[in-house]
């Protein structure tokens, strides 16, 4: 079995990642908060406090203009997103429920970025399989349902414009996925890291970020 070298993250240290990462601006700050205050049973679904920075470093790295996000939640990684392109951008959120996006919604428009975001409800393959089939996406962040992941990778593979960037989140689906006889999504995450790994077009790494974090970059 290979030795670990990574450091235990206790509350103090996670602390310390935090004041050490970019900090939020009052609008991600916001809506952080409020998704824990409105749904605190829920609020797990939102990416981790780091991974808005994260995601908005990758944006400004590759240069992307057109970003797809598949799993919206309350908006926060929208948002970070958003804010990391031009102002001609544009990032395609994807999400079935009125409900939890609605507060995204009034957190884009006080940030000023809701004029680069299009939100669509409707079951995320739809909204991918209607998209052009030729290769214009930049970047896209994947965390929906994880039974469906295969489906959004295979529909998002072939949009993605050659170095541009698949980032999917919770690939370690809190480390059940080393389980040989784990079910549920645990069990679709298994198959969807076996599947990323196989699959040729892409070059892709695993992280150990929050709930496991996959980049994965179109050869």
């Amino acid at each position: 079995m290979a030795e670990s070298k990574s450091t235990p993250i206790t509350p103090e240290l996670y602390d310390y990642v935090l004041a050490h990462n970019p900090q939020l601006n009052p609008a991600q700050r916001g809506i952080v908060q409020l998704t824990r205050q409105q749904f605190p049973k829920a609020a797990g679904m939102q990416s981790a406090e780091e991974q808005g920075p994260l995601l908005a470093f990758l944006v400004r790295l590759i240069g992307a203009r057109h970003v797809v996000e598949v799993g919206t939640f309350t908006g926060y990684s929208t948002l970070s997103m958003a804010q990391a392109l031009p102002a001609d951008g544009t990032l395609i959120a994807c999400d079935v429920s009125e409900e939890w996006t609605a507060y995204g919604r009034e957190a884009w428009t006080r940030a000023g970025v809701a004029d680069r975001i299009e939100l669509r409800i409707a079951p995320a393959l739809e909204t991918l399989r209607a998209m052009p089939s030729e290769p214009h996406i930049d970047l896209a962040y994947l965390d929906a349902d994880k039974g469906g992941y295969i489906a959004y990778w295979e529909e998002l593979v072939p949009r993605l414009r050659p170095g541009g960037l698949i980032v999917a989140d919770n690939v370690l689906y809190r480390g059940e996925v080393a389980d040989p006889s784990a079910t549920g999504s645990a069990l679709a995450i298994r198959a969807f890291n076996d599947h990323v790994v196989a699959d040729r077009r892409m070059e892709s790494v695993l992280l150990t970020v929050a709930d496991g974090l996959t980049l994965a970059r179109k050869r």
